[in-house]
């Protein structure tokens, strides 16, 4: 808990996976707290997200390591309480280059180099290891009540200039994703990558993920989680079409089966599209231009989820700073 004549009114820009994080992390140390944003958190990219703790293309620097590390650790502990939705799973990553980035591993207490005689048609490696995986629904849903428990407001609307903040915050978090560069009015650096994804009903019982980012076809991944499956995927950078492509379904949900045939199944419950805020490393920092102080936490890509807890702690040492 925070010194009290230190305690400060915070709006966080933002309701997906950064924002409502960061909103727990401030007001869990006392800070009042509000969240503004256009979306509910169940309409933002995080609730499209698959979500497996995985640092996808994400920056690899000691900075991004303590993100990483310090999610990692509060997931562990999240998926001791059940109504969170996050579980412990294991699975694998395999790798189709001689260069495959294994920085992940360094991070998995179990993460091992898979027997080549357990390699799938094509792939040189794989690593597997047991990560978080969370179901997103029940997840950011717990999230928020949790929020709102530790007296966490929340607002629907639009904001179009930080500044119209300045009345009524000390601080702004800037956690609106692929908005932040607009925002803050100095960072053209953004761009979309546009993910579509599959939900399946699992009954197949599947438990085990697998991801294959290189497969000749595609990116593929499969992560099954409590009731359902999250088949992917697409990584296109630019791409702003939200709409369903039926053609990319159909392929993703081919590669998919082939490589678990099990997935032929599963009655596919759900189409969905977003659109990951990237950019070349994440901005986590302290900007002084505007009328009132704000700290940036955007541009995460298809890291959010995987640096989301780190990512408000991080905020939390420049609040305080």
């Amino acid at each position: 808990m925070s010194d009290l004549s230190s305690l400060l009114r915070v709006t966080v820009i933002g309701a997906g996976v950064i924002g409502l994080s960061t909103a727990y992390e401030l007001a869990s140390h006392g800070h009042k707290v509000t969240v503004v944003s256009d979306q509910e958190p169940l309409q933002t990219v995080s609730a499209v997200s698959a979500a497996i703790w995985f640092p996808y293309h994400s920056e690899n620097s000691p900075a991004a390591d303590l993100l990483l590390a310090h999610t990692l650790e509060r997931f562990e502990a999240l998926s001791l309480i059940p109504e969170t939705g996050v579980d412990l799973r294991f699975g694998m990553d395999i790798e189709r280059r001689t260069d495959a980035d294994r920085s992940w591993t360094r991070h998995v207490a179990d993460a091992t180099v898979v027997d080549p005689q357990l390699l799938p048609e094509g792939a040189l490696s794989a690593t597997s290891g047991t990560v978080p995986v969370i179901t997103m629904p029940t997840y950011l849903g717990w999230l928020q009540n949790q929020c709102r428990q530790l007296g966490v407001k929340f607002e629907q609307r639009t904001i179009t200039s930080i500044d119209e903040l300045a009345a009524e915050a000390d601080t702004v978090v800037l956690a609106a994703g692929i908005r932040g560069g607009e925002l803050l009015g100095d960072d053209e650096t953004v761009y979309p990558i546009r993910g579509q994804v599959i939900r399946l009903a699992n009954t197949a019982g599947l438990h085990e993920w697998l991801s294959d980012d290189d497969h000749p076809l595609g990116v593929s991944y499969i992560i099954p989680r409590r009731e359902d499956i999250i088949v992917g995927g697409t990584d296109v950078d630019y791409d702003t079409n939200l709409k369903v492509d039926e053609q990319i379904a159909t392929d993703m949900l081919s590669r998919a089966i082939s490589m678990v045939p099990e997935l032929a199944q599963c009655e596919v419950l759900e189409h969905k599209v977003g659109l990951r805020p990237a950019r070349e490393t994440v901005r986590l920092e302290r900007i002084s231009a505007h009328e009132v102080p704000v700290i940036a936490a955007y541009g995460h890509g298809g890291g959010g989820v995987t640096m989301s807890w780190g990512t408000a702690r991080r905020v939390l040492e420049l609040l305080e700073a």
